[in-house]
């Protein structure tokens, strides 16, 4: 969800001006889709590395945070969506850790529409933690592989430990305000996603940009690395 920094200094605001119009782009976003039925939506909220942005922005972003989950969880519950935050959730602050536990709690039964919220999230922090999970289940330790050696692991194994575990993997990426990069995003579940890139900055992009996402992508011949 790039270019509330830049959407805000546009405006001769303050970068927390952007991310505040920003949220209100994912309520939409949610929204809109839920109504033309995606089944899964992942926003990626803050990274790993977001953490080295200065202090006011990241206390901003918690306090963000926090709000939209008082704000949204009973009308996300009403509206069918599920939501789950994804990443190193430790990191947080115990308070704002037990708001998210609650509103995936809540929200869990929820079927219409899955809101991924990807926060303290990195695709390289994932597949570490996927990888010393299964290290963890199989008892191998840092000095060997023990007994189980000849035992090879498999894609299917290895996404049962990602945090998108029992999830189908994204058919559509989309990069706001024109980047060109995939920002360590789902590194693993987008071997065959379809990008698509706008220069339409994160808090302009709502419904008829979505709408425009789509289109685009299903003009797209998808092969997954096979001939048709």
């Amino acid at each position: 969800m790039d270019g509330n920094g830049r959407w805000a200094k546009q405006r001769h605001q303050p970068r927390i001006f952007g991310h505040k119009e920003g949220a209100e782009s994912v309520r939409h976003v949610l929204k809109a889709c839920a109504e033309l039925g995606v089944k899964y939506l992942t926003v990626y909220a803050f990274s790993t590395e977001n953490w080295g942005r200065p202090a006011a922005e990241v206390d901003f972003l918690m306090k963000l945070f926090s709000q939209m989950i008082e704000r949204e969880t009973n009308e996300l519950t009403k509206s069918g969506v599920r939501m789950r935050f994804l990443g190193r959730l430790h990191k947080f602050s115990k308070e704002l850790q037990k708001k998210m536990n609650a509103a995936m709690e809540k929200t869990k039964a929820n079927k219409k529409i899955t809101l991924n919220v990807m926060v303290n999230y990195g695709g390289r922090a994932e597949i570490v933690d996927a990888v010393n999970e299964i290290l963890g289940t199989k008892g191998l330790g840092a000095g060997g592989r023990g007994a189980g050696d000849e035992e090879k692991i498999t894609e299917k194994e290895f996404n049962e430990h990602l945090y998108t575990k029992g999830m189908p993997d994204p058919d559509l990426l989309i990069r706001t305000a024109n980047e060109m990069r995939v920002s360590n995003f789902l590194l693993w579940q987008i071997a065959y996603a379809e990008i698509y890139v706008t220069e339409t900055l994160w808090p302009d992009f709502r419904r008829e940009q979505l709408i425009m996402a789509i289109e685009a992508y299903q003009k797209r011949e998808r092969r997954f690395g096979k001939l048709v």
